[in-house]
């Protein structure tokens, strides 16, 4: 019996030893990758060009942010594309956060996002991460987009803190050493504005979108948007994709890790930080913004993020997955009270190989994926021209009774 018992301890053992070797060898293999296809992009056709002069039709660009910059201190930049029209998407890109110590010493690259191991957020841009900014769903490049004649600013993301964060955050990575994680996404964001308005200075119609992180910025961020840089713009629809972390410690993260100001936090009675962000904008701007939001039911970055958040568990499961769903139907019906002209596409496309549903969609393939009798794409155009309806919303737990 005693043999049986040491034959299996020594089993699991050799399993979980076998299992970090296979974690190793796929790390450090696509950190490799990662930085092969960043120096193959870097300086060639596929890199988007530095911007000189007049941008031309339909050519995405970057611009550098001279006061702008990444959470490991390096440059950053925001992409730009002129359309054939005056309408206007400013679009807040998304990339996990940062909430502790922990989370800060744990960035994103290649190697730990294919094994699975824990990673929170970009905390650079390099050229690979050009392929999540643009040329997918929305950016599209093509006709079958029917933003194909907008003019896009895209405010990238590598900061961990919504975009709002305004902080020089000290930890202890990893290796023991003394880190610094800096918090500027609201400088960069400023930073982006500014280039925003001294190119497209009087668009007719202003969609502010974001997927993720980037999605909570739109609530955070839109009325300052409206008021400072495009005040004489009066149709303005927000679009947050796939942006619902319920947490308590909303509060501690975003007064004291990310110092942002006062009013980004002192709204926050509740561990639903989208309702609570738009909740503070609608009651103080009622009937000025068309309000939409776009999240699959069963997400599985969403639900793995939670389980992290509450539980330390860096994984998803079906388990998790039916508490997401239950707060993302909890926060719909909520925001349907608030304000009844709030619409919604839920849906409940899949990723192959992934537990879940996708994440988000307005950036990526599913944006022409047929879904619900119609797709995200179409559903998006009809809404930001005065005809949105609420799709999929019998994939949610039913409304509440009063």
């Amino acid at each position: 019996m005693h043999n049986k018992h040491a034959f299996s301890h020594g089993l699991l053992r050799f399993e979980a030893n076998f299992n970090e070797k296979t974690k190793d060898f796929i790390d450090k293999t696509a950190d490799a990758l990662d930085e092969r296809l960043s120096q193959k992009m870097e300086g060639s056709a596929l890199e988007a060009p530095i911007l000189i002069g007049e941008p031309q039709l339909g050519t995405w660009y970057r611009i550098p942010l001279i006061d702008g910059m990444a959470a490991d201190g390096s440059p950053i930049h925001i992409y730009l594309r002129k359309g054939t029209g005056e309408k206007l998407c400013l679009f807040f890109s998304g990339g996990g956060l940062a909430w502790n110590e922990y989370t800060a010493a744990h960035p994103t690259t290649g190697g730990p996002l294919l094994s699975g191991r824990p990673n929170y957020y970009y905390n650079n841009l390099r050229p690979v991460t050009q392929l999540l900014n643009i040329g997918a769903g929305i950016m599209e490049t093509s006709e079958r987009n029917p933003f194909f004649d907008y003019n896009f600013i895209v405010i990238t993301y590598a900061t961990g803190d919504f975009h709002i964060g305004q902080n020089d955050y000290k930890y202890t990575g990893e290796d023991g050493t003394e880190q610094v994680l800096h918090f500027h996404g609201y400088r960069n964001y400023q930073a982006a504005m500014a280039q925003a308005s001294y190119y497209f200075p009087s668009p007719s119609s202003l969609l502010i979108a974001g997927d993720s992180a980037g999605g909570f910025a739109v609530p955070a961020l839109a009325e300052e948007i409206a008021d400072k840089w495009y005040p004489d713009c009066h149709d303005i629809t927000l679009l947050t994709d796939a942006s619902l972390l319920c947490y308590d410690g909303w509060q501690h993260t975003i007064r004291d890790l990310w110092k942002a100001t006062e009013d980004k936090y002192a709204c926050i009675h509740d561990e639903d930080l989208t309702y609570s962000w738009y909740k503070k904008l609608l009651t103080r701007n009622p009937d000025r913004f068309k309000c939409l939001y776009c999240g699959s039911v069963y997400d599985y970055v969403l639900s793995t993020y939670y389980n992290d958040i509450n539980n330390r568990i860096f994984a998803t499961d079906t388990e998790v997955q039916a508490i997401f769903r239950k707060q993302l139907s909890r926060m719909v019906w909520r925001l349907i009270d608030l304000e009844p002209s709030f619409h919604f596409m839920i849906h409940n496309l899949k990723k192959p190989l992934t537990r879940g549903t996708i994440h988000t969609a307005i950036r990526r393939i599913w944006f022409y994926t047929p879904t619900q009798g119609t797709t995200i794409a179409t559903w998006l155009h009809e809404a930001v021209n005065g005809n949105a309806v609420n799709i999929g919303l019998e994939l949610l737990e039913p409304r509440p009774m009063p």
